[in-house]
């Protein structure tokens, strides 16, 4: 028996050395090069269309699953998938403006965020009719009302859902956000739908920001003016989604009682730091000529987060999840693609 490092008989115990923390380096290094690897393969053609982020966790995924993520690459990982995720997000609110919700209109912003509150209800409501497990529905729900793979990293925040929970989420928002890229010019046409009609219908329902560009441009530059817009505004309401989703993932915690689990409430304070760098951009004072850098250095830190989910991500346990979440975003999918064309229809 020992007391404060003296055992019973006199003998003093030789005090236990520290622990050196591993390096977060090598780590920070890998998820780096892979982001890096990711903005040179978007030169290539065919391959610009696809964002950045849904690079970075394919690529991060295969070297995990091909080769192996290095166990000295581990504290890095771990690092990018918390510090450099968060500022990214942080970051990411220097792209929006006030004034580019003002231009959308009430109406179109009235229908957005219908349309993201509807479907979020909607995807929630069939992933407990598909039994899909309550954190990977969320993270659906967020990515395919809100704005893609940024929507699903964000809201994991509060979620905590596993590793391949976010990647199948990814998966989801990927294939169908690029469904809608292609067929949604088509069914405009159908319509005979005017430029700021298609354009805010692409904004308001394609689920990443990328392919709302691709898809809003087919029909012209005005069209793809406004859903880039309609799309920035929808991106915006990241910020009221995540706080909500941390307020009452806290309060279930309370609910549940127990000091340790009012202390593991989740609180997305780096949420913000968003709504701040909204702020600010919304000032004028952020020079113009800085902003294809600061879009630049986010896109980098959120591939790089991205990268870093893909170097935890087991494909085993992807297969694992079965049919069940496929379907989930397939009906997310169509949901909020008929829902939205029906309210620009009547509204418009």
């Amino acid at each position: 028996m020992t007391y404060f490092g003296i055992q019973e008989g006199g003998v003093e115990l030789r005090p236990q050395q520290r622990t050196k923390a591993p390096s977060v380096s090598p780590g920070l290094f890998l998820a780096a090069l892979i982001a890096a690897l990711v903005f040179g393969l978007r030169h290539l053609p065919g391959i610009g269309t696809l964002s950045p982020l849904i690079l970075a966790i394919l690529i991060g995924m295969a070297f995990h699953n091909l080769i192996g993520t290095p166990a000295i690459a581990k504290a890095g990982v771990s690092f990018s998938l918390k510090r450099i995720l968060r500022a990214g997000i942080v970051l990411l609110g220097l792209q929006l403006t006030v004034q580019q919700v003002i231009a959308v209109g009430g109406v179109g912003v009235a229908l957005i965020v219908a349309t993201l509150l509807a479907t979020f209800a909607f995807t929630t409501w069939l992933g407990q009719v598909l039994k899909v497990n309550a954190k990977l529905t969320q993270l659906i729900a967020s990515g395919s009302s809100i704005c893609g793979a940024s929507a699903v990293i964000a809201t994991n925040t509060v979620t905590r859902g596993s590793d391949e929970d976010v990647a199948y989420a990814v998966a989801c928002v990927t294939i169908f956000g690029s469904l809608s890229m292609m067929l949604m010019p088509v069914i405009a046409g159908l319509f005979d739908m005017g430029p700021q009609a298609y354009g805010l219908w692409t904004g308001a329902s394609i689920h990443e920001v990328a392919q709302v560009v691709a898809a809003a441009y087919v029909r012209g530059q005005e069209a793809g003016e406004f859903g880039t817009i309609a799309k920035l505004t929808r991106v915006m309401m990241l910020a009221p989604v995540v706080l909500g989703l941390g307020f009452f993932a806290a309060r279930k915690l309370r609910q549940t009682g127990g000091v340790a689990n009012r202390a593991a409430a989740p609180l997305p304070w780096f949420v913000f730091g968003f709504v701040a760098m909204v702020g600010l951009a919304s000032t004028g004072w952020v020079p113009e000529v800085t902003t294809p850098y600061t879009t630049g250095i986010t896109q980098f830190l959120l591939a790089m987060a991205l990268a870093a989910m893909g170097l935890e991500t087991d494909m085993r346990k992807l297969v694992a999840a079965g049919i069940r979440p496929a379907l989930l975003g397939a009906g997310a999918w169509i949901f909020i693609s008929f829902f939205s064309l029906g309210l620009v229809l009547l509204l418009t």
